[in-house]
């Protein structure tokens, strides 16, 4: 097994699941205007993907233990590959909507799949004394691709939304060949699937997860909102009891009584209500404040993953030499601080006038110190477990914490952004000014649109477009607060939880 193949062929299947995660929202207009989605269809073409990952990844992660990693890599390469295949080739009918939804669910399932396989092969391919300095190389590469969704879909919409799909197709068979070239380690576990926790798990997650989505379309005091939430937590907690009494659980829920493992758990959760947002906000933000295009946003993201991509490199290396709690503790001050000075700038619409880049850079540098070592510090610290059923705990967590964060601030955006575009609106003066009646359509109608501003202000004067933009601005800059306070409670949970040193060598069952 060549090692340094496993880990470039695990980089390209993994990189079509983070490019996903951007690429499609930039898409939805103009899949709403050729196929006809409803709001509700456009909104579960990116929710649909989300909640199948978050309710399958820790079957992914134990499957890929019993049946073979590389084996369940490879399944799940067909199923995302095949499914976005079905996606792009989506019929201009009436069953336009259903098939999208129903595909971009498997796709999830896919991903759900391929990537906790995908993690585990990389940690079992390399000693724990190397192990940092891979993984910094893998979240730092695969992250960096993320960045890559805003980008690529300016340019493949012009050609056809239906291109953001079968792009995967030959990254697809590039990770197929590579896979195959490599040959990474393929042994299976003897043990029964616990088809019971999967289920439960699946339904709690799944709920908790809806709850959480819907909140901002539903509304917080909505009964619907609060009864998937409670009733998923409910599930849940009917789960952890199963898996205390299951001799082959899907999750070795005892593992969190290690202290330093439950802590990367809360780290890797709290970051990611800032992390996996940040993606979608801040490209909001450039669209509609900055006036950029999808490709300008892209470019705009590339300045995080600047910071990011080379961070990771230094977060892998203090991982291997001093532990994780070197790199966590500075990376959580230095995100936090840079989310903030990021925020700072956002009234100022003359931004890319100025010199403001380098906190952009900043906080995608915290942010890229801290993801890679507190993931593999998880992995080393849970004896008596397997790679990819870790794997699936902690993308789980991160999955968990990404919701929460586009929940909370996603209702925050729209509140604040109602409020800030009627204040400024019935501020202007002479014949710029906008009754009250009109500033509220105007705000609701800019709440209901992911980019731009042309279709909720229609035929508005230079003022009053300046207003809109500017009220977006500071709604945006309300946002990347709450994103530092994140990572600032990610700072105290990692200075307090996680110990001094290097894990100690773990027994992990292969």
């Amino acid at each position: 097994m060549n090692k340094k193949l496993v880990l470039v062929a695990m980089i390209f299947t993994v990189s079509m699941t983070f490019i996903d995660q951007t690429i499609v929202s930039i898409a939805v207009p103009d899949i709403q205007d050729d196929v006809g989605l409803s709001p509700t269809g456009a909104q579960w073409i990116v929710n649909g993907y989300l909640l199948a990952l978050a309710a399958l990844f820790a079957f992914g992660g134990r499957i890929a233990d019993i049946a073979g990693r590389r084996r369940m890599v490879l399944i799940g390469i067909g199923i995302f590959a095949g499914a976005s295949a079905l996606c792009g080739a989506t019929p201009d009918t009436s069953i336009a909507e259903a098939w999208l939804i129903v595909f971009r669910v498997i796709q999830g399932a896919g991903a759900a799949i391929m990537f906790p396989a995908a993690l585990a092969i990389v940690v079992g391919a390399y000693p724990q004394s190397e192990r940092g300095r891979a993984l910094a190389i893998f979240f730092g590469v695969a992250g960096g691709m993320t960045a890559l969704g805003p980008l690529a879909g300016g340019y493949l919409i012009d050609i056809s939304w239906r291109a953001i799909f079968w792009i995967n197709i030959p990254v697809a068979i590039a990770s197929v060949v590579l896979t195959l070239r490599a040959k990474p380690d393929d042994r299976r576990q003897a043990a029964q699937l616990d088809y019971r926790g999967a289920v439960l798990f699946a339904l709690g997650m799944g709920l908790l997860v809806l709850g959480l989505q819907q909140a901002s379309d539903w509304g917080w005091d909505d009964v619907k909102t609060w009864g998937s939430i409670v009733l998923g937590v409910a599930i849940m907690a009917g789960f952890v009891v199963s898996q205390l009494s299951t001799a082959s659980p899907l999750i070795q829920v005892r593992t969190f009584a290690n202290r330093a493992f439950s802590t990367d758990n809360v780290i890797l959760f709290l970051i990611s209500i800032a992390f996996v947002p940040m993606f979608l906000y801040a490209s909001m933000y450039s669209q509609i404040s900055l006036g950029d295009d999808a490709s300008q946003a892209g470019l705009y993201l590339g300045l995080f993953f600047i910071g990011f991509v080379i961070a990771a490199q230094w977060g892998g290396r203090l991982l291997d030499k001093q532990g994780a709690k070197a790199a966590a503790v500075p990376g959580c001050a230095i995100a936090a601080a840079g989310f903030f000075l990021w925020a700072e700038t956002m009234p100022d619409i003359a931004y890319s006038d100025g010199g403001g880049w380098w906190r952009v850079v900043l906080a995608g540098a915290g942010t890229g110190l801290i993801l890679g070592p507190v993931s593999t510090d998880a992995l080393n610290r849970a004896p008596g477990t397997s790679y990819g059923e870790v794997t699936g705990i902690t993308q789980t967590a991160r999955n968990l914490g990404a919701s929460l964060g586009l929940a909370v601030l996603g209702t925050l955006l729209i509140s604040q952004n109602r409020t800030n575009v009627v204040d400024k609106l019935t501020s202007l003066t002479g014949s710029d000014h906008v009754p009250h009646a009109d500033a509220v359509e105007v705000a609701n109608s800019l709440s209901q649109h992911s980019a731009g501003t042309g279709d909720a202000t229609g035929h508005a004067s230079a003022a009053q477009f300046q207003a809109v933009q500017d009220a977006f601005a500071l709604s945006s800059q309300t946002v990347f607060y709450v994103m530092a306070g994140a990572m600032a409670v990610a700072f105290l949970v990692a200075l307090a939880g996680l110990p001094r040193g290097k894990a100690p060598e773990a027994e992990i069952v292969e």
